[in-house]
Order: structure tokens, then C-alpha cells, then sequence
């Protein structure tokens, strides 16, 4: 029974990928699972998987800084969503790739040619395909944006990804956060506390501890019986309170 583990600081990707592989090919066991390349390298050293699946961009130690690391004691296969920069490297058939968010289509083909090489010893990416991928990792070494800019959402059991100007407002309710669009809802475990600190502060407000809300999707605000502040989206029935402390937001409205 061929083995891998998955590593990836993003844990719905880790989710969304471990499904993906489960449905593409039942046969592969998923030996353990790591947040950063240097817990890859670990399991690697410890577990001996066949394959191991590298996210490109992790924290501390990356996808490729890893890969070095492995060497020939397990096959790699890279996880990008570079795919801009980096198929034509992959597609040259010496390293194999997965693009994110996981497409079943794609990973099929992968599936295959990874049960392929499966019976070839493992081998180091050679000196051409690695060059392209110095210059991938130039790319990929710049500085993240400062402000989130989608957001990586379960709907079922798939995963969404959903450019933050999209999203109406985020709610949090009880465990996970609702985010909202024009189209659909969607939960995440990340808290708004977390969120109102990486989104952009022209762009989502936060006008409750358990609300932000798109200053393009806010319609009006209004005020009840009771003497609340109310926002009104653009689109949508919900009417969203704000917190005294937040009233200072609506002054020049």
C-alpha cells in the first residue's frame, strides 16, 4: 500500500487535499499530516512515506528549502497555487504538482503519473527543472500582502475560495464565523477578532465584537424601538447591530 504525508500551514487545505487524494486513490494511506516544512523533514525521517506532498509556501522552512532536505528519501510533489509561474516546470515531468484549491480533474492526472513513478526509485529534481523553480521561489519570496485578500471557506465538503470584496459581512456564531456574500454563506473557524486584524480597515469595519461588514455592502443604517443602530446591506434582510463603542464609525453618515 503506497504512503504519504501532507504539508501545508493552511488546514483546510490539509482537509480539502486529504479528501481529494481519499476519492482519486483509496489505495494511499495518509500517514500524518505537518504545518511547516520543517515538520515535513521530520515526518519524512520518521514515518519513510512514499510521497510527500509540499505546500510551496510555508512558514519558516518552505516547500522547496524542504524538498533539499528530503532529498531521494521520498518522491515530492508540489502544492501551489503559483500555477502561473510554475506549470511549466512541473508539466516538464520531473517534479509532479497539485494546484489549490484541489480540482479532482487535475489530480487525477497527478494520481497517475505519481503511481508511475512509484516504482522507480525516487529521484532529485534535475538541475534544469530546479533553476526554474530558484526563480519560482524569488517569486514566491516576496512579501505576503499586507491585508488578507480571499478567504478560505467549508461549504460542504468542498472548499471555496472567496475574494474578501465579495463578502457582505462576517457573523460569528457560536463556534465559527458566517461569511456572507451576495450569493451564498459560508463558515470558518477563524474568529472576527483574528479577522478585523489581517482584513483591510478601509474595507471592513467592525462595528460589533462579533461583526464586520463591507463598507461597499452598507446601505444605511437605521435605528429601532429600542433605540439600537442598525446597518443595512445592500441586498440582504439582515439588519446588523452596532456597539456603542462603534457609533463613532456612522458619524459622517
Amino acid at each position: 500500500m503506497p504512503t504519504a504525508i501532507i504539508a501545508d500551514d493552511e488546514r483546510l487545505m490539509r482537509d480539502q487535499l486529504r479528501l481529494r487524494l481519499s476519492e482519486a486513490w483509496p489505495e494511499l494511506e495518509i500517514l500524518g499530516e505537518a504545518k511547516n516544512g520543517e515538520e515535513a523533514v521530520e515526518l519524512v525521517e520518521q514515518l519513510n512515506p512514499d510521497l510527500t506532498f509540499l505546500d510551496i509556501r510555508m512558514p519558516g522552512k518552505t516547500g522547496m528549502e524542504a524538498a533539499r532536505d528530503i532529498g531521494d528519501r521520498s518522491q515530492v510533489v508540489f502544492v501551489t497555487a503559483y500555477d502561473q509561474y510554475a506549470v511549466e516546470a512541473f508539466e516538464r515531468g520531473a517534479v509532479d504538482y497539485v494546484l489549490k484549491p484541489t480540482e479532482p480533474e487535475r489530480l487525477k492526472v497527478t494520481v497517475d503519473r505519481l503511481k508511475q513513478r512509484l516504482e522507480r526509485p525516487a529521484g532529485k529534481v534535475n538541475d534544469s527543472v530546479q533553476a526554474m523553480l530558484s526563480q519560482l521561489a524569488e517569486k514566491i519570496g516576496a512579501p505576503k500582502p499586507k491585508h488578507l485578500q480571499w478567504i478560505q471557506a467549508s461549504i460542504g465538503q468542498d472548499l471555496r475560495m472567496i475574494p474578501v470584496e465579495d463578502i457582505l459581512f462576517f457573523r460569528s456564531d457560536e463556534k465559527y464565523t458566517c461569511v456572507q456574500t451576495a450569493s451564498f454563506e459560508a463558515l470558518i473557524r477563524k474568529p472576527v477578532r483574528d479577522l478585523a486584524e489581517e482584513l483591510d480597515p478601509s474595507l471592513f469595519w467592525q462595528i460589533h465584537r462579533a461583526t464586520l461588514v463591507n463598507v461597499n455592502a452598507i446601505e444605511g443604517v437605521t435605528r429601532d424601538i429600542r433605540g439600537r443602530h442598525l446597518v443595512l446591506v445592500k441586498g440582504r434582510p439582515e439588519k446588523l447591530e452596532v456597539s456603542r463603542s462603534f457609533l463613532h464609525l456612522f458619524k459622517q453618515m
